[in-house]
């Protein structure tokens, strides 16, 4: 099962490189998601055993992630469908010729958008620590072609500051990981190994001041990847000059990715006594980014970057919610599925709406409603579920972790918290808001139906899950994400 949801996509990346024929390409990226998402369905019923001594294995944090990605994933692939035809007359960038490469551009997209998510996978199902540090930086080196698709300078720029910051981060937490082998080198333990089960379980007896210093430097390191501020810089540029498809799957899995990395990390040191000492990052951290995010969100003129600027600020919640703990680490959990479905949906409702009016300025934009009517209804409703209105999701995720805040006496983290949620209602209600209502462009053109099925359809489903997360979480996804609260110290 393991090896089949890391080989599917890599065969298909390869396959993606060598046949002849865009709609060949997009079946072939449809097929490999579809099959991955039924993997993953599988690996919810039936558990996946171990590979490589335990290095490779799926447990349930992994499954979370896992499943997370693999649905978004399978909804992108259908949206990048029409997408690529879309984007088919566009003009062709010179290729060097060879046995894996095409001189078209739409082969290098679709190939790395595949080993896009067998990276992703690979860090989801990595145990070893070393060796889900190397599926990580994986992950940035198979998304960097998509961000730079439209080959733009604008493009390059962002690209360039993806690869360097980011690249940053994963050295330092390759810091991380020499001083957690350190931490482990000591003379009561007979197991020195970096495996996670092994480290959880000698947790008692690793140095203290070593893990420590491994946890600080996973959570800067992989933090920039997350997305925390203030290292989250590459993250605004990367989101808006990507296509909006890539948008999505990196603010919807990628990020979480990150943060599955630093969770692993934190998993060590709950077991060696060293939880108040990481919550009281988390929390640091967390508010920071909410309120960073909540500055730049005010008065933004780019819906897109408005758009990345929101996740650093969602990526803030969870690493919050996780350092309040105990109920607000389950909040903390179904905030990541509720964020990483919405947030989708609005990127690729933004990628409708970069269609036809060929402008990402708020300004630029008017009257959506009225041109586009159907994805102006996703429009808003993104709107509604990602600032926490219910009946949405996230609106209960959020409550689950501000009633834990309270309930620990946390109150002034409380109104700090919700304050910043108010001023960010604010930012976008403005924005979104003027963008949906007002009269339509007098120089807008539109050839067609801008609200195609295979353009709507996509975000459509993902704004129905969180819909139906916000009225009702079905049992087996609450016990998994109780399961995963457990493990970090929640419940």
């Amino acid at each position: 099962m393991i090896y089949a949801l890391l080989l599917i996509p890599a065969i298909a990346a390869v396959l993606s490189l060598i046949v002849r024929g865009d709609v060949f390409r997009r079946t072939i990226l449809i097929l490999a998601s579809v099959c991955h998402t039924i993997i993953t369905i599988t690996a919810w019923n039936k558990d996946a055993k171990p590979l490589l001594n335990g290095w490779l294995m799926l447990d349930k944090p992994g499954l979370l992630f896992l499943t997370i990605t693999s649905i978004l994933f399978l909804t992108c692939s259908f949206y990048a469908f029409g997408y690529l035809a879309g984007e088919s007359g566009r003009r062709k960038q010179d290729f060097e010729e060879g046995a894996f490469l095409t001189n078209e551009p739409e082969a290098i997209f679709c190939a790395c958008l595949l080993a896009f998510l067998t990276t992703m996978t690979f860090v989801t199902i990595s145990q070893h620590l070393g060796l889900m540090w190397v599926a990580m930086e994986a992950t940035t080196l198979a998304s960097a072609p998509l961000i730079y698709f439209h080959h733009h300078h604008r493009s390059l720029e962002a690209t360039w500051k993806y690869l360097l910051i980011c690249s940053v981060g994963i050295a330092l937490a390759l810091l991380g990981n020499f001083f957690m082998v350190i931490a482990a080198s000591v003379p009561e333990s007979n197991d020195k190994s970096m495996i996670l089960s092994s480290l959880v379980q000698q947790g008692q007896l690793l140095n203290g001041p070593w893990l420590k210093a491994a946890f600080l430097f996973f959570l800067v390191g992989y933090g920039t990847k997350m997305g925390l501020a203030p290292l989250h810089t590459w993250l605004p540029d990367a989101h808006s000059e990507s296509p909006s498809v890539v948008s999505a799957l990196m603010s919807g899995a990628l990020l979480n990715c990150a943060f599955l990395g630093i969770l692993r990390s934190y998993q060590v040191c709950l077991a060696a006594g060293l939880g108040q000492f990481c919550q009281n990052l988390f929390v640091l951290f967390g508010l920071i980014s909410i309120g960073w995010a909540a500055l730049f969100i005010l008065g933004q003129p780019d819906y897109k970057r408005m758009l990345a600027y929101s996740s650093v600020e969602h990526m803030g919640i969870l690493a919050l919610g996780v350092g309040i703990g105990a109920g607000a680490t389950f909040g903390a959990m179904l905030h990541a599925v509720n964020h990483s479905l919405t947030k989708a949906m609005l990127f690729l409702a933004a990628g409708n709406i970069l269609a036809v009016y060929k402008t990402k300025t708020t300004k630029g934009v008017s009257g959506i409603m009225s041109v586009m009517p159907l994805t102006g209804i996703l429009w808003i409703a993104g709107f509604f579920a990602i600032t926490g209105i219910p009946p949405f999701g996230i609106f209960l995720s959020e409550f689950t972790i501000v009633k834990s805040m309270i309930e620990q006496g946390k109150i002034g983290i409380a109104v700090a918290f919700l304050a910043i949620l108010a001023l960010i209602f604010i930012g976008m209600a403005i924005a979104f808001l003027n963008m949906a209502q007002g009269r339509k462009n007098d120089d807008l053109k539109i050839k067609g139906n801008p609200d195609t099925a295979i353009a709507v359809l996509p975000p459509l489903a993902l704004g129905v899950l969180t819909l139906v997360l916000g009225l009702y979480v079905p049992p087996v996804i609450s016990n998994l994400l109780h399961d995963v609260a457990v493990r970090m110290g929640g419940y």
